[in-house]
């Protein structure tokens, strides 16, 4: 009796991944404009705010890629993780970093800066960085080694449990591992498809007791920072997969289960993370604008003797952008600056009179709402 094949490492083609590129190619068209894009957006940034937006850009990718995994970091120690590995170290009263998120900085700088080739090694240390401890929520794992057991990606359903994939045998794994880093270190193919292949490759051979995930975002990260000839990083693969995370979850489970994979076909899967890259890098450029918007705020500011109360609000303001919920209200500048309404509204008025502060149209009388006087299109990105 023939044995059952469900999973594709078990298909007799693997590991082949075989796509068709005719539906994939208008997504590569879209993500190599794009980053044609960000390439000249970040050389005419000045190195503050081209630091500023690497900062920006690193700190999501990690926090985004543990909150994929259900980890919530705190955004503020890792800014300060990030801001250190790059030499920019904070005063003690500012420095808000941990073990662990500089342990995770160390990780994304070194799969980012170094193009060296990727080896068992360097994954290894990628590993025990994710976990110091050994421990994984409370559970003793093996660390910077292969698992030494079986791996089954579950979910809880009511009393029952669904298996979502079952990884190749772990004594296969070395064996597996050595032909992923073969392919990574020395495939020609197109850096956005190979990104994603060696993302589910990773994925497939799971060879970690945990922090498969985390780890397969890196190595396609390591890919894209390499071959694409960028020397920073601008953008964050993670953050545009969190916004995506069930379809995220969802085609890697149909891409790697052969009762929906019928064809051994991995299109869907390419295309999906072709177009994630492009999500990601798109969500780039527009944090440049902001970027460079601020900055061109701020030289017209500079005309005007504002109190220390004025800056606070603004930087609020620019700093959180259209997330600054409501807009401005007298009430709140007096929360942020801590003062009183009467002092507040005076500050409000000159900042109005300046031409850096605007009333948001349709707002009057108690319910006057304010928004920074960004003038749009006064950036110099594409």
């Amino acid at each position: 009796m023939e044995k059952i094949r469900k999973w594709v490492w078990q298909h007799e083609k693997y590991p082949e991944f075989d796509y068709r590129y005719e539906q994939i190619a208008p997504l590569i068209s879209s993500v190599t404009r794009n980053t044609g894009k960000l390439e000249y957006a970040t050389r005419i940034l000045d190195q503050k705010d081209l630091d500023t937006v690497v900062v920006d850009s690193a700190t999501d990718e990690i926090v985004r890629s543990s909150e994929i995994e259900g980890e919530i970091l705190n955004r503020d120690s890792v800014r300060s993780s990030i801001r250190k590995k790059m030499g920019d170290r904070p005063a003690p009263s500012q420095d808000s970093s941990t073990r662990h998120t500089d342990e995770l900085a160390d990780i994304l700088i070194d799969s980012s800066f170094n193009p060296a080739p990727l080896s068992e090694k360097r994954l290894h240390g990628w590993h025990n960085a994710l976990f110091p401890t050994g421990y994984s929520g409370g559970y003793k794992i093996d660390v910077a080694t292969y698992r030494s057991d079986e791996m089954r990606v579950v979910s809880q359903r009511g009393y029952g449990e669904v298996v979502h994939y079952v990884a190749p045998p772990h004594e296969r794994v070395a064996k597996e591992m050595r032909k992923l880093l073969v392919y990574v270190n020395h495939s020609q193919e197109d850096p956005y498809i190979k990104s994603a292949i060696a993302h589910l490759w990773f994925v497939i051979i799971h060879p970690y007791d945990d922090g498969n995930g985390r780890i397969a975002r890196n190595i396609a990260n390591y890919i894209l920072a390499k071959e694409l000839g960028l020397n920073h990083y601008y953008f964050s693969l993670s953050k545009a997969i969190a916004e995506e995370k069930q379809s995220y979850y969802d085609t890697l489970e149909r891409t790697n289960n052969l009762i929906y994979n019928r064809n051994f076909d991995f299109t869907e899967w390419v295309a999906w993370h072709v177009d994630a890259v492009d999500r990601a890098i798109k969500d780039s450029l527009l944090e440049i604008e902001k970027v460079v918007q601020k900055a061109k705020f701020w030289d017209r500011a500079r005309n005007f003797a504002l109190n220390e109360r004025q800056i606070k609000v603004l930087n609020k303001m620019l700093d959180k952008g259209d997330a600054f919920e409501g807009a401005l209200s007298t009430k709140k500048y007096a929360a942020i600056a801590k003062t009183s309404i009467p002092t507040a509204k005076r500050d409000i008025s000159r900042l109005v009179e300046y031409g850096l502060l605007r009333q948001v149209e349709g707002t009057a009388g108690r319910n006057i709402r304010y928004e920074a006087a960004v003038i749009e299109n006064e950036s110099s990105a594409p």
